[in-house]
């Protein structure tokens, strides 16, 4: 083996990557790129975290108007006043993006891991899924589902999505990334980067057990309600009712 090919880790290290790849050690869903084997990552065994972390796009920072020149030839006492800052910052724009999982046993039953209705799951027995908890501020850390993976005979998909809670803006005011970090392998990025307004709701992506091939399928659909809504669209048939958090919810 040659220098180079030491240096770069070998003619064939790109191969156990997608070329979807954003780095060495993380894989990057898309479009064109949909879809990865936990499998055949080595992936499919241990705790599978999937962590969502947002900020506020760049673009709602520094903002400043702008006095066109024709404005000022015409009114040039405009040029002494203060210019109207349209910026925003997190601890003023109150951003609350929530994770949740949409589960099926093999047995058949089926329900839901979120923060709404305190519905925090569990690792240990069915549906062996926990939320770590609710963060409502778009920290360091954000919020993190995990996956026992050692279980995964019991699973035969999980379908996680992410909603906006009440009052909060939509999507497009945020860069939100949903990550999955399997006990052994790269890293899997899942980033919502399409432009949906209006949109409350989002199928991130979908966990399938199909005959012990564990496959993490990108979706990224934008729905206009919330969570019953993806139901409707993946055909779970939950029942579902007005859910709110408690002010005490972490």
């Amino acid at each position: 083996m040659s220098f180079w090919d030491g240096l770069l880790g070998g003619r064939n290290a790109a191969a156990q990557f997608d070329s979807g790849s954003v780095g060495s050690n993380s894989i990057r869903l898309t479009k064109r790129q949909p879809q990865v084997s936990l499998v055949k990552q080595g992936a499919a065994t241990g705790n599978l975290r999937v962590n969502l972390s947002w900020q506020m796009r760049p673009a709602d920072f520094g903002k400043r108007s702008t006095t066109p020149s024709r404005t000022l030839l015409r009114h040039p006492l405009k040029a002494f006043q203060p210019e109207i800052v349209q910026a925003h910052t997190q601890g003023v724009v109150n951003v609350d993006l929530d994770i949740g999982c949409l589960y099926e046993m093999a047995d058949g039953s089926k329900g839901v891991v979120q923060p709404l209705g305190e519905l925090y799951g569990d690792l240990n027995t069915a549906p062996f899924v926990k939320l770590s908890g609710d963060d409502r501020f778009g920290s360091g850390s954000g919020e993190t589902l995990y996956v026992n993976l050692d279980q995964r005979e019991e699973i035969k998909r999980l379908l996680v999505f992410v909603y906006i809670y009440d009052k909060t803006p939509a999507f497009d005011r945020t860069q939100a990334v949903v990550t999955l970090y399997p006990a052994t392998g790269p890293r899997i990025e899942i980033e919502l980067e399409e432009r949906a307004p209006q949109a409350r709701s989002c199928a991130v992506f979908l966990l399938d057990n199909n005959k012990g091939e564990l496959l993490v399928r990108r979706e990224v659909k934008y729905v206009y309600g919330f969570q019953s809504e993806i139901d409707r669209l993946y055909g779970w048939g939950l029942q579902w009712g007005r859910g709110y958090k408690s002010t005490g919810a972490r």
